[in-house]
């Protein structure tokens, strides 16, 4: 496994929200942070879903989950009950979906080691090798 990827906090896009809108970022960071929070305080107050829609962003869901009679602890290998509960999910917007999905290669990011594309044949020429079959 590779070097830890590099983590951004609220500061980071407070920071990022300041040069947007050209304002000092001690200005933007307690909107950033309400924002945060609001985000939060409406997923936990979820009775007992909701669904948080941001346009050219994504959706955040409350969702329930189904409870589990049957399943295993690996360590102890013993069956336990897992009740229903909620969890939450994101499903990022088409445009954020499109942006992610470009390969690593047109991008000239390293690709992971032992990916189908490591050994540096583009996509498309992988593809034909495939079709000449």
């Amino acid at each position: 496994m590779g070097a830890r990827p590099k983590t951004l906090t609220k500061k980071d896009v407070a920071r990022r929200v300041s040069e947007l809108v050209d304002s000092p970022i001690y200005k933007c960071e307690p909107w950033v942070g309400a924002v945060v929070e609001a985000l939060g305080a409406l997923m936990m107050e979820a009775d007992p879903e909701v669904r948080i829609e941001l346009r050219d962003f994504g959706v955040f869901e409350v969702k329930k989950t189904r409870a589990k009679p049957k399943a295993r602890n690996p360590k102890t290998n013993e069956t336990v009950f897992i009740p229903s509960r909620r969890k939450t999910h994101f499903k990022p917007s088409k445009k954020l979906k499109s942006v992610l999905q470009k390969p690593l290669l047109d991008l000239n990011y390293e690709v992971p080691e032992g990916s189908a594309d490591h050994a540096g044949a583009p996509l498309q020429e992988l593809m034909a090798e495939d079709n000449a079959y």
